[in-house]
């Protein structure tokens, strides 16, 4: 079956949870956040998860773990870069199951469009676990713009119809 035939099946209406990873956002600074519920709203689905955890894998791996039975998918964001305090990356890979190294790989590029050689800075990954979609995006507010609107919101319902399969 093409490709358009598989997004012919995209299941809509997805069950979503959005986690922000900071010590420093809160519920009315994080624009990132809220755009990704934004996007994810217009798209018809349902952010079943809004929550802030600490940048700590311990914590951030917690809460993945704790709110993924629920749902269908779950997008990170924050914590994804260089810094000490990056840990998002460390905290998700080991919950992969399978990793979609070409979410990573086409992020960086279409970034490099926009931003330069900093774009090898991100570390951006996405992945499976028990059937459900899980995403690390950067904190800034353009990166996860970037992120929905050329590879999350496309491809989201056709991700969760493979997964279903």
């Amino acid at each position: 079956m093409a490709v358009h035939e598989h997004k012919r099946l995209s299941k809509p209406n997805l069950k979503v949870g959005v986690i922000t990873a900071s010590d420093s956002r809160t519920p009315e600074t994080d624009s990132s956040g809220q755009l990704i519920r934004e996007r994810l709203e217009a798209e018809g689905h349902t952010v079943a998860v809004y929550e802030i955890v600490p940048d700590s894998a311990e914590r951030i791996a917690s809460a993945v773990l704790e709110h993924l039975p629920a749902l269908d998918a779950i997008i990170v964001n924050g914590g994804t870069g260089i810094a000490a305090r990056d840990v998002t990356i460390e905290a998700l890979r080991p919950l992969l199951k399978k990793e979609l190294e070409g979410f990573g790989e086409i992020f960086r590029a279409l970034s490099y469009q926009e931003i330069g050689a900093a774009a090898m800075l991100s570390r951006a990954l996405a992945g499976v676990r028990d059937g459900k979609f899980i995403a690390a995006l950067p904190g800034s507010t353009a990166g996860c713009r970037l992120a929905m609107e050329k590879l999350i919101v496309p491809e989201i319902g056709h991700i969760a119809y493979l997964l279903s399969q």
